[in-house]
């Protein structure tokens, strides 16, 4: 593990926190989801970076279902720099939020 935390997705919450399905154009490989759980709040956006459209807030603690990684723009947050961002259903979060490796502990193969 390069760092203590990464990105990682399972499933977007709202802003109100409510469990909701993330869906956008991505394709999400059907034969695989992995388990993602961010250890701050975290915005989903449409694109991989921080100025695409927001969709919907991921709530620290919870356990998400996440397809993929792909590179992105880079983000440094709390001592951390990446460019690894997660896919989901309908976006993508940065890595730097998510519990686990620079991956959030996606498989490396897992990329979208």
């Amino acid at each position: 593990m390069r760092r203590a935390h990464a990105l990682a997705v399972i499933g977007i919450v709202t802003a109100a926190a409510v469990a909701a399905p993330v869906t956008t154009a991505m394709a999400a490989p059907a034969e695989a989801t992995y388990n993602v759980v961010p250890y701050e709040n975290v915005n989903v956006r449409k694109l991989p970076a921080t100025a695409g459209a927001y969709l919907a807030t991921l709530t620290a603690g919870k356990t998400y279902q996440a397809y993929c990684w792909t590179h992105g723009e880079t983000v440094t947050d709390h001592g951390y720099t990446n460019d690894i961002w997660i896919g989901f259903a309908d976006g993508y979060s940065s890595a730097v939020y998510f519990k686990g490796n620079e991956y959030a502990n996606l498989p490396v193969s897992a990329q979208c």
